[in-house]
């Protein structure tokens, strides 16, 4: 668990990270460089979910050797799937990470969500939804290894 109080938001205490895949840890199906040492990192404080329409079928092959949960929704109500597995965990006790508009919905009902700039780009439904916004994944996933920066920017 990580564990933050933020000024203005008050006592964080996060458990569960739910990240999108494609445009997110992902471009054209293959995992971005520098996810792996971040994704093991934050795994031993975090149970960690993986949730995707897996649009190249990779999913599980780029992440079989990470500590990490994937779940591949239907093609066609991916907005739903996210939000109702956001809300199967504790929404309180989440911080989700995506950049599509199918992401939004899980982003407004996690407790701390970051939108990533990255190469598919930000769509501006899951930029509004979001708490906070970052230029990478990397930078995404930083944020939780070194919580203060949540605090931060977070902070009221």
């Amino acid at each position: 668990m990580i564990n933050i109080d933020i000024p203005g938001k008050g006592n964080c205490q996060i458990e569960s990270l739910v990240l999108d895949f494609n445009g997110t840890l992902a471009c054209d199906g293959q995992l971005l460089e520098g996810i792996e040492p971040r994704l093991k990192a934050l795994a031993s404080q975090l149970d960690i979910y993986i949730v995707t329409a897996d649009t190249f079928g990779s999913v599980r092959a780029m992440v079989e050797h990470l500590n990490v949960e994937v779940h591949i929704l239907p093609t066609g109500n991916e907005t739903e799937g996210k939000l109702a597995f956001i809300n199967q965990l504790n929404p309180g006790h989440v911080c989700a990470i995506g950049n599509g508009n199918n992401d939004a919905a899980m982003l407004s009902a996690a407790n701390i969500s970051i939108a990533v700039i990255g190469y598919e780009g930000l769509s501006v439904k899951a930029l509004m939804a979001a708490d906070i916004t970052t230029s990478s994944i990397s930078d995404a996933l930083d944020l939780l290894i070194y919580p203060l920066r949540l605090k931060a920017t977070l902070r009221s």
